[in-house]
């Protein structure tokens, strides 16, 4: 079992905290719940009706803890990598993890002390959202700043789940549940 650090508690981080503590890694998300989802009115995601962002931001947190994420309400001031882990520094203390994935909008402060931030002010991620270190993943505004939506941040944190998911087992991974059956 892996364990990884998320910072940032919108769509992005959410996503992928959902996915890893779904399939039985151990998730911690950093986030205090200033994100731009609670200022939004959710007319595109795809299976909703019209939603207040305030009102998927409650429900997507009691989700993601009730998979068995922990969610801490802190701000994270520093982040460090190398091939070996991750850290994070928190209010609570230093941190060490396997994968980090940062989900920190259109102000990659995180990311740009690691150098990953490029002229633009984006984040360059492969397919999977993974940065040019292997560790650590960027999702949402951060990798696009001038395109920002909520289901595009959620498909982004769910890719690098599924990417974490596949390095950790040597597989491919697919999340797929099917209905109980009566």
């Amino acid at each position: 079992m892996a364990h990884i650090v998320i910072v940032g508690d919108g769509p992005g981080g959410l996503s992928s905290a959902l996915f890893l503590a779904k399939n039985g890694h151990s998730v911690t998300v950093y986030g205090q719940d200033k994100t731009a989802m609670n200022f939004a009115l959710l007319r595109n995601y795809l299976g909703l009706e019209d939603t207040l962002g305030e009102d998927f931001q409650v429900k997507a947190r009691k989700q993601v803890t009730q998979w068995g994420a922990a969610i801490h309400d802190e701000a994270v001031s520093a982040v460090g990598a190398d091939e070996n882990g991750v850290s994070i520094t928190a209010d609570s203390g230093t941190h060490q993890a396997d994968y980090l994935i940062l989900s920190e909008g259109k102000k990659p402060e995180l990311a740009a002390s690691l150098g990953l931030v490029d002229e633009d002010g984006a984040v360059p991620v492969d397919a999977q959202n993974r940065t040019r270190h292997p560790r650590v993943y960027v999702v949402g505004r951060s990798v696009r700043p001038t395109r920002s939506q909520a289901i595009i941040s959620a498909g982004d944190g769910a890719k690098a789940a599924l990417d974490i998911l596949a390095r950790e087992s040597g597989q491919d991974v697919q999340d797929w549940d099917t209905p109980p059956k009566d």
